[in-house]
């Protein structure tokens, strides 16, 4: 980081580098950054200890690991009290089809994203997640294309 402890430009830059490739090497990214590899290794390590970087992971090509379809379920509930909240966070954390939960606004309580060998399997991950959990109504969309699909986030708002 900056020497004033403020994230600046080229913290940034590591930041958007590191985030589409957790691999490259810090040589290289000094490189990138015009810094030295004593210095840019300093400043990402205080990147780590500031939160910036949450964790370093591998995404992996789903088609090899088997699950190429995605499948969108928007969910409805009756339930709102915390204790089926609860329940209904363990029970889409135990589900490792589904990959990602958001609580809603509007229509819909929750969206799940759901990663499938094919469509098919739904039906098994639909029966596992309702077999924990009353929902009030599922309504499942399959993903037919990735327009665009991410991880990274834009870093032009850290500060």
């Amino acid at each position: 980081m900056g020497s004033t402890g403020v994230i600046d430009d080229r913290d940034r830059k590591i930041l958007d580098i590191l985030q589409r490739d957790a691999g490259v090497a810090v040589s290289d990214i000094a490189d990138m950054v015009s810094l030295s590899v004593s210095a840019c290794s300093r400043r990402i390590q205080k990147l780590e200890e500031n939160g910036y970087i949450a964790r370093r992971i591998v995404v992996l090509d789903r088609d090899k690991a088997g699950v190429p379809t995605t499948v969108y379920a928007l969910v409805k509930t009756a339930h709102h009290a915390d204790d089926w909240i609860e329940e209904f966070r363990r029970a889409v954390s135990d589900i490792p089809e589904i990959v990602e939960a958001h609580r809603l606004t509007g229509h819909y309580d929750y969206i799940l994203k759901v990663v499938l060998p094919r469509v098919e399997h739904y039906d098994v991950v639909y029966r596992r997640l309702v077999k924990r959990v009353e929902l009030f109504d599922v309504s499942a969309s399959i993903s037919m294309e990735t327009l665009k699909q991410g991880l990274a986030v834009p870093v032009d708002y850290a500060r």
